[in-house]
């Protein structure tokens, strides 16, 4: 245990860590545009009348007027900030809470990629990646060192190991073992440039299925050793790339690459750029201050430092362990009833399409009336609620509320048929039709309401 914890807070070089924020922030500032210049701000943030919430987080609200443009601003100065190395503790810290706070507002825009970029803004919070080429420097040179930690880059190694691990292990199941939805996703891109009329065969399909299960569960340990370090990095590499082409996932492969490099040995870039600066007959004197021994350097923290830092570390590690397996405790198919599903890395799991009515009664007057969500919910809203439970209830209780907060307190019945189809099975009933959802209280108890798949895979 000794021998690990001086390893653990022994010096390691800071440039591949610099390296990542730069990218992380870069990364982040284009996110930030494209949500300007695709018009989603309005789309996703101002123009529904209604916000889906993630349990607990019913107070997250979207600002009024044009408060959601400046929140996207101010996460665009930020992530800015974090690229230059300007303000970081500040630019961190704040980068999640503004991040985070547009997360939650809406549960119909959860991404994996969105959950991962609050991860890695809390470990750039608690790591120093602003004491070399940075702006900070520039401020306050006495803070400039070529040594962090090397607590400082293991623990997004840890990280990216549980998220590349968890994304093999979910799929082992029966629907991805056949193929399904991956079948269902590459038959429709077939118009994919060169390879696209491939697509349909079969033995592709099983390739990459398999392959992605391979590339995780064994590629995601072979990143540790050096020796195979470059030929499953390049791997992923062709796999993000492709991702990205064929799904159209946003900044998701991009960033995880990036990430990844955090498994190459610290000094990278300075060596890559050494190498560069050789090519071209340039003098690779800059860098070299990186390559000083390390033993001139870098003060340990103190012992009670120390200790923090291990509970931390070890509370991270436990949670990023533990809060995917919570699918564990709710009965059935997580990818049909969505009942710990999120924050789990159970990503390309399921295909959903889905039909969905509510039908509202009112027991003083004994009417009855159909709901058209559609003008109450975005086109997109609607989508992805027709086969979500929760959010199928969320929708119920909103009406629910609505008709009583006009009707002097009087809350009707919300019944609801919805129809949805998993992975190119027939579709069937998602929830109990005769459930008055308005009654059903909202919880993380397994819910009795929603009925068990039974159609078998096609």
């Amino acid at each position: 245990m000794t021998k690990f914890k001086e390893w653990l807070f022994g010096p390691t070089n800071i440039a591949s860590l610099v390296f990542f924020r730069v990218a992380f922030g870069l990364i982040m500032v284009i996110e930030v545009g494209r949500y300007f210049s695709f018009g989603w701000i309005e789309s996703y943030y101002i123009e529904p009348l209604f916000h889906f919430k993630y349990y607990g987080f019913s107070w997250v609200q979207a600002w009024p007027g044009d408060g959601m443009y400046w929140h996207f601003a101010l996460l665009g100065i930020v992530s800015l900030m974090i690229m230059l190395g300007l303000f970081y503790r500040f630019a961190t810290i704040a980068f999640v809470v503004l991040f985070s706070y547009v997360f939650f507002i809406d549960q119909t825009q959860y991404l994996n990629h969105f959950y991962f970029v609050i991860l890695l803004g809390v470990l750039l919070c608690v790591v120093p990646a602003n004491k070399a080429y940075s702006l900070d420097v520039l401020r306050k040179p006495e803070i400039k060192t070529n040594w962090i930690p090397a607590w400082t880059l293991l623990i997004f190694v840890v990280q990216l190991e549980v998220m590349y691990l968890f994304a093999g292990i979910v799929k082992i199941n029966p629907d991805w073992l056949n193929l399904q939805p991956l079948t269902l996703w590459l038959g429709n891109r077939t118009d994919f440039p060169l390879i696209g009329y491939l697509f349909t065969e079969t033995w592709v399909v099983a390739i990459a299925s398999y392959g992605a299960i391979l590339l995780h569960i064994v590629g995601a340990p072979l990143l540790l050793f050096r020796r195979t370090r470059l030929w499953v990095f390049l791997l992923y590499a062709v796999f993000h790339i492709m991702n990205h082409f064929l799904f159209n996932i946003g900044i998701f492969p991009w960033l995880t690459l990036i990430a990844t490099t955090l498994f190459f040995d610290p000094n990278w870039p300075v060596t890559l750029w050494q190498k560069i600066q050789a090519k071209l007959g340039l003098d690779p004197a800059a860098g070299r201050e990186y390559q000083v021994s390390a033993a001139n350097g870098m003060p340990l923290p103190t012992a009670a430092m120390q200790t923090v830092i291990m509970v931390f570390f070890i509370s991270w590690l436990t949670i990023q362990i533990m809060f995917p397996l919570r699918h564990l405790l709710y009965p059935g198919n997580s990818s049909w009833t969505e009942e710990g599903h999120r924050f789990a890395w159970q990503m390309k799991l399921r295909g959903k399409t889905g039909q969905i009515g509510f039908v509202m009664f009112d027991p003083m007057s004994h009417k009855r009336w159909q709901v058209v969500p559609e003008h109450i919910l975005t086109r997109r809203q609607k989508r992805k609620m027709a086969c979500r439970p929760d959010m199928i209830l969320q929708f119920a209780h909103h009406l629910a509320q609505n008709h009583a907060d006009d009707n002097g307190g009087n809350r009707p019945q919300v019944l609801s048929r919805a129809w949805c189809s998993l992975n190119g099975r027939k579709s069937q009933l998602l929830i109990d039709p005769n459930t008055n959802l308005a009654a059903v209280g909202r919880d993380l108890a397994p819910a009795a309401w929603i009925i068990p798949l039974t159609e078998p895979l096609r």
